[in-house]
């Protein structure tokens, strides 16, 4: 039996859950922090390091539809779809389609830019509030070319971007290569986005979080899965492979893994399903680059760390029971060696598969409902969005006004 006598039990202990688990014990907030493996093991480690606010367009856009074929024909290309998962997909796929119409698209997008407006500052802040300043960089990020038709799409980009107050430069090919020598003159051209962050070392970062919200009182549970969990006249009532639990509140962060508790917990079916994201990192190469460089040809990134290159990215949808195709990792060495002028040292080299949690939508859910907090849904900006998420929760622990208008990201919208 897991002591029930805290103020909050926080399901899952990635960055979304760490980072809010710290903000509220850190105002006295007595939490306990359950995860099914072990803290910051999912997505939270395995993901590009970015700290990414300029991603405020919805990754579902009607003008990627036409590339969608020619990407699932090609062995290699960056969407995979497991036809055996195809009508278990289907209705969120469906919902996903319907997003990408205008009016909601542009509503998501500017849910999206009204959150990420506050990401960056805020993970300084909380960076150097909690000794992180070793692990965050703000280097800005670059969206390469290496196609004269792709090097037009980067100047119509970057007028969109500088348009809704996201700062980009377009570099020419000289300019590019004097930024990242290492680069191959295949490449024409990039966007240089100033005001985006990463971080060169997620174990460090969800290390140090772990070691402050003890430091703080705080309780981590590993290896406690939570089976089931239903609200009563006690409290909530949780099933867990250690026990049972009847906790006062919970904080639902389980990323991909939330689907079924917030069932349970509100009645409500979000429309949630997992992109599988994969990683290969390349402990030999942290000196190669100097900045996150994401191909807009390839449609892969890599993000320089302590511990190596990280060459990261794909999408594929196979839900979460399907083992890991981890030729999609290492397929992903035969996009970056091209566009570099030396080998990489691939020596070491280790594949990763992850579950991104993402909403038909493309937005998170953030909300509170009775005693039940909501934090999951980030799809590709959980690390960005992890602070920002952690003090809009705070917000509505403690019954605050909202510093980012909360209802885009609320629950009812799925009603």
């Amino acid at each position: 039996m897991i002591t029930s006598n805290f103020d909050l039990h926080i399901i899952g202990g990635g960055i979304i859950g760490l980072t809010t688990a710290v903000t509220l014990q850190a105002r006295g907030v007595k939490v306990a922090l359950l995860d099914a493996n072990e803290v910051g093991q999912g997505a939270s480690f395995g993901n590009a390091g970015h700290i990414a606010p300029e991603h405020v367009f919805p990754i579902a856009d009607a003008s990627m539809l036409r590339h969608i074929p020619a990407m699932l024909l090609n062995p290699t290309g960056p969407l995979r779809i497991d036809w055996r998962y195809l009508p278990r997909l289907m209705p969120w796929a469906i919902q996903l389609l319907m997003n990408m119409r205008p009016e909601p698209f542009e509503h998501i997008h500017k849910a999206l830019l009204n959150l990420n407006n506050h990401c960056l500052q805020a993970w300084l802040n909380f960076a150097n509030q909690w000794q992180l300043d070793d692990w965050i960089k703000v280097k800005g990020s670059l969206l390469t070319a290496e196609k004269a038709s792709s090097v037009d799409l980067l100047k119509a980009q970057g007028q969109r971007f500088n348009d809704v107050g996201v700062t980009t430069e377009l570099l020419n090919q000289e300019a590019l290569l004097a930024h990242e020598p290492a680069l191959k003159d295949n490449q024409l051209g990039a966007l240089f986005f100033p005001n985006t962050g990463h971080i060169t070392n997620l174990t460090a970062v969800i290390n140090q979080l772990s070691r402050t919200f003890r430091g703080l009182g705080g309780e981590i549970v590993e290896h406690c899965r939570v089976l089931e969990a239903h609200t009563n006249i006690d409290g909530i009532y949780l099933t867990t492979n250690q026990g049972d639990i009847t906790a006062s509140k919970v904080m639902l962060a389980a990323g991909a893994h939330s689907k079924p508790l917030v069932k349970q917990l509100t009645g409500i079916r979000v429309p949630l399903d997992t992109e599988r994201g994969y990683h290969l990192m390349l402990p030999h190469e942290s000196a190669r680059l100097q900045t996150p460089v994401t191909s807009l040809d390839r449609r892969f990134v890599m993000t320089p760390m302590q511990e190596g290159l990280r060459l990261a990215g794909t999408v594929e949808y196979a839900g979460l029971e399907a083992p890991p195709n981890m030729q999609r990792a290492h397929v992903l060495l035969q996009h970056a060696q091209p566009m570099l002028k030396t080998p990489l040292n691939s020596n070491d080299k280790v594949p990763w598969m992850g579950f991104r949690p993402s909403t038909s939508d493309s937005l998170p859910v953030i909300d509170k409902t009775e005693r039940v907090f909501l934090n999951f849904g980030h799809q590709h900006l959980g690390l960005t969005q992890a602070v920002v998420s952690a003090q809009m929760i705070a917000e509505y622990y403690f019954d605050e006004s909202h510093t980012i208008d909360p209802r885009p990201y609320q629950l009812s919208r799925f009603t």
